[in-house]
């Protein structure tokens, strides 16, 4: 079984490229999965109330909230048993007291597919022809935020490179840029960022032996052709609210996300040919910021049973963080509902790691 998910992976990764170039939607959609056992555990709600290194990949403009002179963070998630492995691990750090910046790597791979292309010899079956490769998508992010001149305000911005490898057969190089804004005023908080601001491009490049080529036409298949994938733009807002109790010993901030696409309809709450709006709702509870728990929903999507009635699914997650002086980890639960069908939950595990220098 785990064999077909990785050739059937390896089939959709080898004809991405090409597919994409027809269309927009689903392009570099590892980096739509997100970073942090905090924002899983939320179920990635946290656009407006990010405040430490990850805000990198989830708003930049956050990381104006850094209280420490480094953070470090890193992240692992296994998914569909081990299979694909996603990895994380960023570097944020304050220039001065209006300014910070970030740099993060997020790597997302699957290893050890089966390369059957080889596998018929003389119209005989040659298991001994079978060789494996790796599919491993990596995105390089830098980021700048900055405090305005009015008070709560800041801005931030993200430079990203991109680099996608299907073995030896494809591979892409893309650039794009992420522009972003958080607001805060007493327990108030607002973020938005807008993804890909001028469309994020990947070139692909396709290599195949004459043998391979050969394979493929004979089987039926077409051969891929170098082409530009593009990414269009995707606005993420939201907002959130802290509320404090006892003394500020305990708190509880929800908060609620939205993600406006613009590549034609898809199935979210709300799907128009215009544009396609994904909600996220989460909530964290902490106490005398030492320990905190966490829900959050998301993926709202309708789907269809077999006797044509429509029902509304959704994907809950949840998570809990403790705070250790200057170590944070978290750990996060996610896709427990139903939408996970027979798959296996993801365990999400990050911890941060918090360094100053000394006061003489």
């Amino acid at each position: 079984m785990i064999r077909i998910i990785k050739i059937t992976v390896w089939m959709g990764l080898l004809y991405s490229g090409q597919l994409f170039g027809q269309g927009y939607k689903y392009s570099n959609e590892f980096l739509s999965l997100g970073v942090g056992a905090r924002a899983y555990g939320t179920g990635g709600a946290v656009v407006a109330s990010v405040n430490d290194v990850t805000a990198g990949y989830w708003n930049p403009a956050g990381l104006t909230n850094i209280k420490d002179n480094i953070q470090l963070s890193f992240m692992h998630n296994e998914q569909f048993a081990g299979i694909a492995k996603h990895d994380y691990g960023a570097v944020g750090f304050k220039l001065n007291d209006k300014s910070a910046m970030a740099v993060s790597v997020i790597r997302y791979g699957i290893d050890d597919i089966p390369n059957t292309l080889n596998l018929f010899q003389n119209g005989q079956i040659d298991y001994s022809r079978i060789t494996n490769f790796s599919a491993i998508d990596y995105a390089f992010i830098g980021s700048y935020a900055r405090t305005l001149n009015i008070t709560g305000l800041s801005v931030g911005g993200n430079v990203k490179i991109i680099r996608r490898v299907v073995g030896d057969f494809a591979n892409a190089w893309g650039f794009g840029f992420d522009v972003s804004s958080q607001y805060k005023k007493g327990p108030l908080r607002v973020g938005a960022v807008l993804r890909d601001a001028t469309s994020t491009f990947n070139a692909w490049k396709y290599t195949f032996s004459e043998q391979d080529k050969q394979i493929l036409l004979s089987t039926g298949n077409a051969l891929p052709s170098n082409n530009l994938e593009l990414t269009l733009p995707r606005l993420s807002a939201g907002g959130a609210y802290k509320f404090l109790w006892f003394g500020k010993r305990m708190s509880l901030q929800p908060e609620l996300n939205a993600d406006f696409t613009f590549d034609g309809k898809r199935n979210t709450l709300v799907g128009s040919n215009f544009a396609s709006i994904d909600t996220r709702v989460g909530v964290e509870a902490g106490y005398r910021d030492f320990v905190f728990l966490r829900l959050g929903v998301n993926q709202f999507q309708r789907i269809k049973e077999i006797d044509g009635a429509s029902k509304l699914s959704v994907v809950p997650s949840i998570g809990v963080g403790l705070q250790l002086k200057n170590f944070m980890v978290d750990y996060a639960l996610a896709d427990v509902g139903e939408a996970s069908g027979a798959l296996p939950f993801s365990n999400i595990i990050s911890v941060r790691l918090n360094i100053n220098r000394k006061v003489e």
